[in-house]
């Protein structure tokens, strides 16, 4: 495939953007290459500005779980334009998106909507420290919760010291008040409450981690947080931005079972707009302005067309047969790359969960984050170079997930194994 256009709009775009893009990993640095820049796209597919079709499996990192340019959302977002795209007042769709978040989410008594999973995340955390009184908060080592200063935090020596900075630019006065336990080991997270029984917030997890790779909470590990949040008089805020709507209609919390005390939502709700949401107990929302003393505000916060793209998609959701359709594609596809994996004897492993899987350069299963980075990353990055010469675009990284969508086919299905087996020959 020739991407010569894309060349050179990358050229322009790095005299004038940080690194060429918008966004660190489509830079393709953990991979190598040079990104491919998209025109259009639609159904399961996108298309570049060089005319290259791919099968896509980004979904603009799960958003597009209907697949790209839907005719209904289409049609909802024209009439919408027409009538003004942002008023800075209440309108009638935050109040119907509201009442099928809620209805989706029985946790969640009031919903607050705002832009970005990062918004939604950085306002939970700080209306559990308001309602709590605490200030300090668990979060673990390979959840992605957005890049708020609080949240862009490693883990120090041990799982049980304070955090240090992730990033240049947050002050280690804020990094300390951030502790980062091991995903899957409630024993971590146990030993930070013994430490520290009274100064703990809440306890942020992923519903399902997406940001190491897809790794599935193991049996109990969920039911455990709930249990030692409450025994600590901490809030457990499960971040939903990306696993809510890609299990199940409801999230993990739904099919595992779990009551938290905020969820984050974002990416699915807004139709591929820009949104996010957080949402909880009356008791908590309700301390939130202007009911209460915590602000939060957003000048385009309930944007209409974020709105009516958002109640589009999850009335087409909530369809007979829609996840069983959904979840089908994805097992389907999954099934048929173990079995090229078992065929060719190769010391690879694919997660899975709901419409979300990946492919592990290695042979162990991946339940935290250090397992993933023992994952061959230089396997991985010639892997997703030729999948990409093939036609098939895959998320730029090992430890992101891939996104199924109602609009991938039987067809693309076959078309993606017959990528995957011919990608993993003698690589």
């Amino acid at each position: 495939m020739k991407r010569m256009r894309s060349s050179q709009l990358l050229r322009r775009a790095q005299r004038l953007i940080p690194g060429g893009v918008n966004s660190p990993v489509r830079a393709f640095k953990a991979v190598g290459g040079k990104p491919v820049f998209i025109k259009r796209a639609k159904g399961a597919r996108v298309y570049d500005v060089d005319g290259n079709s791919y099968i896509d499996y980004i979904g603009s990192w799960g958003p597009m779980i209907l697949g790209h340019t839907h005719p209904k959302i289409v049609s909802a977002l024209k009439k919408t334009v027409e009538a003004g795209t942002s008023y800075g007042a209440p309108t009638e769709a935050e109040v119907e998106l509201a009442e099928l978040v809620l209805e989706a989410f029985p946790s969640m008594e009031m919903v607050r909507f705002v832009n970005s999973g990062t918004e939604a995340t950085m306002s939970a955390i700080r209306l559990a420290r308001a309602h709590t009184g605490r200030s300090r908060i668990i979060k673990f080592e390979g959840c992605y919760h957005g890049h708020a200063d609080s949240l862009l935090v490693k883990a120090g020596s041990g799982a049980t010291t304070f955090g240090v900075p992730d990033s240049p630019g947050v002050p280690l006065d804020i990094a300390k008040n951030t502790y980062t336990a091991v995903y899957n080991d409630l024993g971590s997270v146990r030993e930070i409450f013994e430490r520290d029984p009274e100064g703990i917030a809440c306890v942020i997890v992923e519903g399902v981690p997406g940001n190491m790779g897809v790794v599935p909470p193991k049996a109990g590990f969920l039911e455990g947080l709930r249990v030692l949040t409450q025994e600590y008089g901490a809030l457990l805020i499960m971040d939903e931005v990306m696993s809510g709507f890609r299990l199940c209609y409801g999230g993990a919390q739904t099919l595992y079972n779990i009551v938290p005390d905020i969820t984050c939502l974002g990416k699915v709700i807004g139709g591929g707009l820009p949104v996010g949401a957080f949402g909880g107990r009356k008791d908590i929302m309700e301390k939130l302005a202007p009911s209460g003393p915590v602000y939060q505000a957003g000048t385009l916060s309930g944007n209409p067309l974020a709105m009516r793209a958002g109640i589009e998609t999850l009335r087409l959701l909530k369809k007979k047969g829609t996840y069983e359709k959904l979840l089908n594609t994805t097992n389907t596809l999954c099934d048929g790359i173990e079995d090229i994996i078992k065929r060719r004897g190769l010391p690879l492993r694919i997660q899975r969960a709901g419409s979300m899987f990946t492919l592990f350069f290695t042979p162990e299963q991946v339940r935290n984050y250090q397992d993933a980075v023992g994952s061959d990353l230089e396997g991985f990055a010639r892997y997703f170079g030729r999948m990409l010469s093939k036609g098939i675009l895959l998320p730029p990284s090992q430890f992101e997930a891939c996104f199924v969508s109602l609009a991938h086919t039987q067809k693309e299905v076959e078309e993606t194994l017959d990528a995957v087996d011919k990608s993993l020959k003698n690589l």
